[in-house]
């Protein structure tokens, strides 16, 4: 499916969506035009599924990040309560996860008070759901890059 240039233009991009092709093509050693056709492929094939800008939750006013673990009584195999999750602004992510609760949600508030009305008045509309909060202290590493190996150097 992918090789090897095209997972050393995904590293590339993971880092930095916006290097131009030329850039790729210059540290890959091959032409710009092979480059913007490798990216369509992988944009096609949905292996890059968009592009976006990395912001500053703290600085913008949504300094408090909890996970929100959730047990719902909905019929296994249903996400008709995920589909709702995932409409409110506050979620960032919805995971239907196994165990003893049915979703894992990761949840970005003002503060603490944001969190409560959101627990009270979002959470609390889904019907019968039992919910266990958890509010982040500090964040020691948060990425969305995939960890594709490093190549091996040739002697």
């Amino acid at each position: 499916m992918i090789n090897d240039i095209d997972k050393e233009i995904l590293k590339i991009l993971q880092e930095d969506a916006r290097t131009p092709n030329a850039e790729i093509a210059r540290r890959l050693g091959m032409a710009p035009s092979a480059i913007f056709e490798r990216i369509k492929k992988l944009e096609k094939l949905k292996i890059i599924q968009g592009y976006q800008a990395t912001l500053d939750a703290d600085a913008l006013g949504f300094g408090l990040l909890a996970f929100i673990f959730i047990h719902t009584r909905e019929p296994i195999g249903s996400s008709e309560i995920g589909q709702k999750l995932i409409k409110f602004p506050e979620v960032q992510e919805v995971h239907h996860i196994t165990g003893e609760d049915c979703y894992l949600v990761r949840v970005r508030a003002a503060n603490a008070d944001h969190l409560w009305q959101f627990l009270k008045e979002k959470v609390g509309s889904l019907g019968p759901v039992n919910t266990r909060t958890t509010i982040v202290l500090e964040t020691l590493k948060d990425t969305s890059h995939l960890p594709f190996e490093k190549k091996a150097k040739k002697r």
